[in-house]
């Protein structure tokens, strides 16, 4: 049996057979190592080696799927480690939209199950709020109000302003939606105190805060995240809030935080137009959605602001979580 040392490019057709054999019968069939050994005259040791080399080339390809029980350990784990209500775990998915889909299908069926006549939503905006509006799953039609806590925009990308998003899920759930007439974000204090002022939009602001449920995102501070994209903030306020405040990210797109979940005090707060994580704090199931890798960081700090209640991420994104807090 010849020896197999080469890199694969350079492999011998036989040699190449040699590794899937091997592998097929490994992986596929269940041969154990000691029984491969003996049909091919070749050490266990060696098996071993052959094995691993056929992981090395590219000819096996592992990929761990998290079965649902695991996921119901991360959500204990979670909720036990951050004094959650509840967590929200879906499994991993290697398609960003699919991940998005798949946590929308969760808190869909969370709100289609704690709803009730009556009840009140403070929504938020984002692709991750979005997308609960979108899964267009089958639930209980509920006479709830969808109050929005952050302001509009006309600019693209409007399907994920709280508006639109509140329309959306007032037509899913059977209730009514209610629109903060204020842009989202302004050029001023100045111009925000004036909006907050306003009787339309401060009664608006009041409903929200009085709100049973509250539907959110988590964004990050990177600077070619989807605020940045809309034109709402520059790339670089971003970066200058992140390293000469230290702000990690913001809950709802309406306020911004430190890892350590202290209140960032930032001049991207005095444009915004929306509730505030205080008035959060109030609300009694504040529900926060992040399904993108890149926001673990922004999602520890939004956990330590101590206004979120139930958490609805990935299973990569959770095991992360645990292990930064750690």
């Amino acid at each position: 049996m010849s020896q197999i040392n080469t890199s694969f490019n350079e492999l011998t057709t036989n040699d190449q057979d040699l590794l899937t054999e091997i592998a097929v019968l490994y992986y596929q069939e269940g041969a154990t190592q000691e029984e491969i050994s003996k049909k091919f005259s070749i050490s266990r040791v060696k098996i071993g080696r052959l094995l691993r080399r056929a992981r090395e080339e590219g000819i096996v390809e592992i990929n761990v799927r998290y079965h649902p029980v695991y996921s119901a350990q991360l959500e204990r784990r979670l909720v036990d480690k951050f004094k959650l209500k509840r967590a929200l775990i879906a499994l991993d998915q290697t398609d960003v939209n699919e991940q998005r889909k798949q946590v929308a299908i969760l808190v869909s069926g969370f709100l289609a199950n704690n709803l009730t006549e009556n009840s009140t939503v403070a929504v938020g905006k984002g692709r991750n709020v979005a997308a609960v509006a979108d899964h267009a799953g089958i639930v209980t039609q509920r006479n709830a109000r969808f109050v929005c806590a952050l302001g509009g925009t006309h600019r693209s990308g409007d399907s994920t302003n709280a508006d639109h998003i509140c329309r959306r899920l007032a037509k899913k759930f059977g209730g009514t939606s209610e629109t903060l007439y204020a842009p989202a974000y302004v050029d001023n204090p100045e111009v925000r105190q004036t909006f907050f002022e306003h009787a339309t939009v401060a009664e608006t602001l009041n409903q929200a805060r009085i709100a049973e449920f509250a539907l959110v995102g988590v964004g990050d501070m990177n600077e070619n995240s989807h605020m940045v994209q809309l034109g709402w903030f520059t790339p670089q306020e971003f970066v200058e809030a992140r390293i000469n405040q230290g702000v990690v990210g913001d809950i709802g797109g309406f306020d911004f935080f430190k890892l350590n979940g202290e209140n960032a005090n930032t001049t991207l707060r005095s444009r915004v137009i929306g509730l505030g994580t205080d008035d959060l704090q109030r609300i009694p199931n504040v529900i926060a959605i992040a399904t993108e890798d890149r926001k673990v960081l922004a999602m520890l700090g939004a956990l330590r602001t101590g206004s979120i209640d139930i958490l609805a991420t990935s299973a990569s994104c959770a095991m992360a979580l645990l292990s930064m807090d750690d």
